[in-house]
Parts: structure tokens; sequence; C-alpha cells
């Protein structure tokens, strides 16, 4: 069952990929708003959550952020990383730069040994404002699932018609170097057709995209949540390997979750 995050600060959890992480939700806390609509989403399809969608305000998050931080530096467990993700896509935020600027003050003055990482789906990455502010956090972990328009569309479901996979891959490309690509691959169904990202065509152009991007490091990863079309399928690890071992060919580091 897909569900919501209904909290400003949520966690601390045990990330597969980040380490113990407090996450920052900047998206309503009654339901989802995204330029995305993944056939995969831990949130839910975003006509499931027509609610109310207001931001969270600066002031609040800064202020839930810094509680959180006092409790578990009191606590004696500071987090290892700040992880802005939530009900959708952070970078939505007309503030965002701005709270990222709260965030890394807060961090440096709190608990200086957490890394500020944010999941983004790329979408905003044209504006220059999101751009500075990426720049600034320790992991930019920016979403790539497919090399190809076509699976792209099916697996994203991007709300902007005018999405591409080559017009985002350029946009990756002007941050040389200082971000993380992540990507999802699965297999299975949904609305009846069938989808495999895992295919030779696919992996093989991905490849190409990888090795254009040279991101400083790759992430790969299946299903490990409840998904809004429940025909997908988990990848098995030993395929992810099979995978990351095609990166690191590139001289590449890769990590599988």
């Amino acid at each position: 069952m897909t569900s919501l995050f209904h909290d400003i600060i949520f966690g601390p959890v045990r990330s597969r990929r980040l380490g113990l992480s407090l996450g920052v939700n900047l998206l309503p806390t009654e339901s989802k708003l995204c330029s995305f609509d993944c056939i995969y989403c831990e949130c839910g399809w975003n006509a499931e959550h027509p609610g109310a969608r207001r931001f969270n305000a600066r002031a609040d998050v800064r202020t839930q952020l810094e509680a959180a931080l006092r409790r578990m530096a009191a606590d004696g467990t500071p987090p290892d990383v700040i992880t802005f993700a939530g009900n959708g896509e952070p970078t939505l935020h007309p503030e965002f730069e701005a709270i990222i600027g709260d965030t890394l003050a807060l961090r440096d003055s709190l608990s200086p040994a957490a890394k500020v990482s944010v999941l983004s789906n790329a979408t905003q990455l044209h504006r220059d404002d999101v751009h500075r502010a990426l720049l600034r956090v320790d992991n930019n972990i920016l979403k790539l699932d497919s090399a190809l328009d076509a699976t792209a569309r099916r697996m994203n479901n991007p709300q902007n018609p005018d999405y591409n996979v080559r017009g985002i891959v350029e946009q990756m490309k002007r941050f040389d170097g200082r971000m993380i690509l992540q990507t999802m691959f699965l297999r299975g169904m949904c609305d009846g057709t069938p989808i495999d990202n895992t295919v030779e065509e696919e992996v093989a152009a991905w490849l190409r995209l990888v090795d254009e991007i040279r991101p400083r490091q790759v992430m790969v990863y299946s299903l490990d949540r409840d998904t809004p079309c429940p025909t997908l399928e988990k990848v098995p690890r030993e395929e992810l390997q099979a995978i990351a071992a095609r990166v690191e060919a590139l001289g590449i580091p890769c990590s599988v979750a």
C-alpha cells in the first residue's frame, strides 16, 4: 500500500543508500505534488492525492529541522544525512535555494558531520536557482531511469509534455560531474503493457549517457516498497550488480541498493 509523508521532518530512517537519514518534506503533508507521476512511486499516483497544493513554509522547515537536529544531538544519535525527499519533487519549492542555505547553516552549527542530500527527478535543472542550490549540497542525486524517451515517459509519466531525455542530459552535464546519477531498474506490466528497462537495448543506451554525463557516482536500485502499479517486478540483485560492473568499467563508481 502506497503512503504519504505526513510531516515536514520525518524519520530518522535507515536508508539503503545513505545511512541514518533525517528526511525533509517540502511538499504538502496531505497530498502529493510532483512533476513526474512514476509508476513505482511509494506515494502513489498524483491523482490519488487531490488535496491542498501548498508548499511547506520556509520558516516552518527551518524551525522544525533545527528542533530535530537539537534533539538528535542531545540523544547522541546525529544523522548521517539530511535528505530532501517527501511527497513529490523538492526542487519545485519556490524558495528551494533559500531553504538549502538555511539547512546548510543548521547542519554546520548542530550536526557538522552530516551530509545534505537532495533526491530530485531533474526536471527543474533549467532553473538557475535550483542549479546553484544543488551545487552547494553534498549529494546532488538526480534521476535518469531510461535513455529512451518512450520508456522514460512510461516509467516516469512527466507532467510536462515537452520532457525529453536529451534535454535532461544536457542539464546534467552542466554540473561537470558534481552529481550522483540514480536509476530505478524494473520490469513487469503496467496498465496491461509490458515494461523492462533491463534489456540490452535499454542498458547499452543508458550506459552511453552515463559515459556522456560522467557523474561522480551512479546508484542503481530496484523496487523496495509498494508501488501504485502492483504488477511491477523487482530486479534481482545479481542483475543490478552486473549492470553496476559495466558502469565501473567506464571508470565511474556504482553502488547497488
